[in-house]
């Protein structure tokens, strides 16, 4: 039987439990808001990168030249999976592993994990990542990190055989907090670059272009990826965030219940508690007065 010292006990630490959980929705509310505004102001830069890519790719055309980055895909399949390294976010993890290996059902394909528990899932369902990251703890770190993925990209293009390289996140959407999609990072979609080729030039005249034609398309290819990318992660992080925010609720609805479940408890014991010592003193009371 529970006494009033346990319960006592278990209300103390029902509440400290309670303050983290709070705390946790605090910073996760926060943290969301942070990666959407970097995010958004992601947006203007890859439009100046879209433009530049449509006056590339019509100076391209009019030499006869091809666009780097774009081609068949033919050779190795590459897929980069963006994870979590922190848990309490539900089945975030979950989604993302089985979507990636439903994808790579197929055959071998080079894999790039960021995150360490969904790298974790991956190597237990026999996927181990062949290139880990680990994710960083605020915006700041985005741009290194994707740095570091771009370099990866390149060097498995020039000595991994790889002609096709995909990016999964999971990214919020309506009231679903981890909704999985991907990406194809190279070679560039076939529809993407007739849309560019087929869209009005917003000005009069197009710019001119004084770099040398095939330094300055691949430095914009790079420009995109890395957009892309870095628009990926701050998705990702706002949707993990946005889980572990909805499974902080949902363990804050349970604390609830709990703590009223054992103040209730507590009462009635507090309760039985004095009745009893009431009539521990009534029972005294009446021995000493038969006595005398």
């Amino acid at each position: 039987m529970e006494t009033l010292e346990s319960l006592s006990d278990a209300l103390e630490t029902t509440g400290d439990i309670q303050s983290i959980v709070r705390t946790m929705k605090a910073l996760s509310s926060v943290s969301i808001r942070q990666y959407e505004r970097a995010e958004e102001a992601m947006a203007s830069y890859a439009r100046t990168v879209e433009l530049g890519l449509m006056a590339g790719l019509r100076s391209y055309r009019a030499a006869g030249l091809i666009l780097p980055g774009a081609g068949d895909g033919t050779g190795r399949e590459a897929l980069i999976v963006i994870g979590s390294d922190r848990g309490l976010c539900g089945g975030y993890n979950d989604r993302i592993t089985r979507f990636a290996l439903a994808r790579m059902d197929d055959g071998p394909v080079l894999l790039g994990v960021i995150g360490m528990r969904a790298a974790a899932r991956l190597e237990a369902a026999g996927r181990p990542a062949d290139v880990l990251r680990t994710l960083p703890g605020s915006v700041e770190g985005l741009s290194r990190l994707v740095q570091s993925i771009i370099v990866e990209v390149d060097r498995w293009t020039r000595t991994e055989g790889v002609g096709e390289v995909w990016l999964a996140h999971n990214r919020r959407e309506g009231r679903i907090a981890a909704k999985p999609q991907a990406h194809r990072l190279l070679p560039l979609p076939g529809s993407y670059l007739r849309k560019l080729a087929q869209a009005d030039w917003p000005g009069r005249s197009l710019p001119l272009i004084r770099s040398e034609p095939r330094q300055m398309m691949s430095w914009l290819v790079q420009q995109r990826l890395f957009v892309v990318v870095y628009r990926a992660l701050a998705e990702a992080l706002a949707s993990e965030h946005a889980s572990r925010l909805a499974a902080m609720q949902a363990a804050e609805r349970n604390i609830e219940e709990r703590r009223d479940d054992l103040q209730q408890l507590y009462r009635q014991r507090r309760q039985e508690t004095i009745t009893r010592e009431l009539l521990d003193v009534v029972s005294g009371f009446e021995a000493v007065r038969s006595a005398d």
